[in-house]
């Protein structure tokens, strides 16, 4: 019963998305969004780095199913996921499709100030079940938007590899959720900065293991998402950090 509700729900964001999207670009004519833009649900394993897949997914952190669902946040500002532009259109907004299947709940906290949003904060939620895809969800600060540079990542990926081995889970999702923020990021080098992240804390933790001091399970896999617009170029920016990780 537990499977099916989650994907059931997996199922209907997907569709939503799909016609939503396809709604949008009727109405609104967004040439940025009608060109170049790859499936809802699409997957590649971009790569493995000491035995942990990344892969990459085209799907909103609402609907993407995982033991655990990091997603990403600024300071509140009123409105801020909300107003298009510069934020996303709601259409293919992943932070308004999450804080709608949360009952607006994460936009309640921000507002009441249950979570500021301050660089690499971080909150942990347990959704009920059926809620969205991800079993836990974590939600991670990037501080003030006006100070956004993209190294800012590389924090975000160790906060979320060393919440989710505090936690114990085989896999993660996470969603760096700029584009829906409103700010126009390097995204290639956004992801890339995520996966260096990553396995710097990783393999941090791998080290003190080998001396003794850690204990953990590992992590089998990393899913990054991406909107359909910028899968591409986000798997060119992972790919790129595989490499440099590897050498």
């Amino acid at each position: 019963m537990k499977n099916s509700s989650i994907k059931s729900v997996k199922s209907t964001n997907r569709t939503i998305w799909a016609a939503m999207i396809i709604f949008s670009v009727l109405i609104t004519g967004i040439p940025a969004f009608a060109q170049q833009t790859t499936a809802i649900g699409t997957s590649k394993i971009w790569g493995t780095v000491d035995g942990v897949a990344i892969e990459g997914v085209v799907q909103g952190p609402s609907a993407q199913v995982s033991d655990l669902q990091v997603a990403c946040l600024f300071e509140y500002t009123e409105g801020d996921i909300f107003v298009s532009p510069p934020a996303l259109p709601p259409a293919l907004n992943g932070l308004v499709h999450l804080d709608q299947d949360m009952k607006g709940l994460v936009t309640e906290m921000r507002k009441n100030g249950k979570f500021l949003g301050h660089a690499y904060e971080t909150i942990l939620i347990s959704p009920p079940k059926g809620t969205i895809g991800g079993k836990k969800l974590l939600l991670i600060g990037l501080g003030d938007r006006n100070k956004f540079t993209a190294d800012l990542m590389i924090g975000v990926g160790s906060v979320a590899m060393r919440e989710a081995l505090k936690l114990g889970v085989s896999n993660f999702a996470l969603a760096s959720d700029l584009k829906d923020a409103g700010i126009d990021s390097p995204t290639a080098l956004v992801a890339g900065n995520v996966v260096k992240g990553i396995f710097e804390a990783y393999r941090a933790q791998t080290w003190l293991k080998d001396k003794n001091m850690s204990t953990f399970k590992p992590v089998s896999k990393i899913i990054l998402l991406a909107g359909p617009a910028f899968f591409t170029t986000a798997g060119e920016g992972i790919q790129e950090a595989i490499s440099v990780i590897k050498n």
